[in-house]
């Protein structure tokens, strides 16, 4: 799987990729209680594309991992005292990391995560943080795999899961 930053002219194509995913999950043992075009929100989407935030992992031309990086957070970040003491800039935050459901399983949720502790690192971040639906294992398995450290679990409002438990993670750099 190849890496990289998307492009404006990726947008339909990152926005099929996260219905498809959406689809592909719901009613699962997982289901991530994403909603298509509520989250990720296309304004969330070309945003994240048009400040060069969005990375996508692609497979024979066609998108199999995406996630967005910036240094964005809920607001219910603020309410809980981190141990990595930084300033805002000095965090990237980890959203809508996905995998496709027929890609699962070839470590590429890894690899995006890997991605992301290299972009993290090149800009002098001091953490790296996120947020998992309560519930959603493979990924809480996934981030302590990947040495994230679990924090807290805080109730926080999203649109698309309303007010809903999310555990909070950080991996200091």
């Amino acid at each position: 799987m190849e890496i990289h930053t998307a492009i404006k002219e990726d947008y339909p194509m990152v926005r099929a990729f996260y219905h498809s995913l959406i689809e592909g999950m719901q009613n699962s043992e997982f289901d991530i209680g994403w909603k298509k075009d509520i989250y990720p929100s296309p304004d969330f989407l070309k945003d994240s594309i048009a400040n060069g935030d969005l990375f996508i992992g692609t497979e024979e031309n066609k998108i199999a991992a995406a996630m967005v990086l910036n240094h964005e957070c809920n607001d219910g970040y603020q309410e809980f005292e981190w141990p990595t003491k930084t300033e805002h800039s000095e965090v990237t935050i980890i959203h809508a990391l996905g995998v496709h459901p027929q890609k699962k399983g070839k470590g590429y949720a890894k690899q995006m995560v890997d991605k992301a502790f290299e972009v993290a690192k090149r800009n002098h971040q001091k953490a790296i943080r996120l947020d998992v639906l309560e519930g959603n294992l493979p990924a809480e398995k996934l981030y302590t795999g990947l040495g994230f450290q679990y924090m807290h679990t805080l109730k926080m409002f999203y649109e698309d899961t309303g007010w809903t438990n999310y555990k909070l993670y950080e991996y200091a750099l």
